[in-house]
């Protein structure tokens, strides 16, 4: 596998990695400049050259992922006997810069109901670096004209008809963070139900009015869910405060208050 194919692996499996380059190279070197390889907990792929040079990449970009580092960094390695070396000794003579970039675990957010909101919703998000899961029971909302221009952004969107939307919680990648704002209040419920009964969603969020979320609670707690269950439900959702009820302003609250959780869960 090239090291291409091992990101474009790494992002699908939601495993974070590190992408390690001969950023520059002086004198005598195992690799010439450019030669990359990618690391994750587990497995490399690719080499820059094996020994000391090789095994300090490793072990660096093992450190960056264990403290869920965001920055690339820059590493000299000295290639001669008289370097420090922590794995072996190499006397090629001459020197390395390496450039270890991370691969991070990106977000992912699903969003079930692709109306008005979930298209506004889904236009924002889909310019910003995450997995997007954009699922309706009615074929119409997902037509390839209707969703037009959400594939040429940086999120990752997967379209997914289903005439059972909670049928496809399970499928979701774990930590997805699952938004509900459906047509059909009964769809909502459902929705609610099941994804009370995922243990690996980082979030629920739920669109509606305070009097729907007391009738819904009313309704879940019947089906067995506790208090401290429910908590996990947030509704309303978006920022605190914003009250219009256009579509596309709702869209930007509820945007922005999942960027700041991406940010809080990232740090």
């Amino acid at each position: 596998m090239d090291w291409l194919a091992a990101v474009a692996s790494l992002r699908a499996r939601r495993m974070a990695g590190v992408i390690v380059t001969l950023a520059a190279t002086r004198g005598h070197t195992p690799r010439n400049g450019g030669a990359k390889m990618v690391v994750s907990v587990s497995d490399v792929w690719g080499t820059v050259g094996g020994g000391n040079l090789e095994a300090t990449a490793v072990s660096h970009a093992r450190k960056m992922i264990a403290s869920a580092s965001r920055n690339p960094e820059l590493v000299k390695v000295a290639l001669n006997d008289k370097a420090p070396a922590e794995f072996g000794v190499q006397c090629c003579g001459g020197e390395v810069t390496m450039l270890l970039e991370p691969i991070p675990v990106v977000p992912s957010v699903a969003i079930f109901g692709m109306g008005h909101v979930g298209l506004e919703l889904a236009r924002i998000l889909s310019r910003h670096d995450l997995e997007l899961f954009l699922i309706d029971s009615r074929a119409d909302m997902l037509t390839e004209d209707r969703l037009a221009g959400l594939v040429d952004g940086n999120a990752r969107v997967q379209v997914r008809h289903a005439p059972i939307p909670e049928s496809q919680l399970p499928d979701l990648p774990p930590m997805t963070h699952v938004l509900i704002m459906t047509h059909d209040h009964a769809e909502d419920i459902a929705l609610c139900d099941f994804a009370l009964r995922q243990t690996d969603l980082a979030s629920i969020g739920l669109i509606g009015s305070k009097a729907k979320w007391s009738r819904f609670r009313q309704r879940l707690s019947a089906e067995g869910h506790s208090s401290q269950q429910l908590e996990r439900i947030t509704t309303p959702i978006g920022i605190p405060g914003l009250r219009a009820k256009e579509p596309a302003v709702i869209a930007v609250s509820v945007a922005a208050d999942l960027l700041l959780t991406f940010e809080r869960t990232s740090g």
